[in-house]
């Protein structure tokens, strides 16, 4: 199964996403939750400096 998302990923459009990964504070447990999404190459920086 893996291997088969990886290789995915290298296909087409794939190569054009970054795997972002951000850390976020739970307003109700106040505990820190990580966020992870799949966004375009370009955006990355955008997307971490926003909240």
């Amino acid at each position: 199964m893996a291997k088969k998302a990886i290789s995915t990923l290298r296909t087409g459009e794939g190569r054009s996403t970054v795997k972002v990964i951000k850390m976020i504070k739970s307003p109700k447990t106040g505990a820190y939750v990580f966020n992870e999404e799949m966004v375009a190459a370009d955006k990355a920086a955008e997307y971490a400096k926003k909240k």
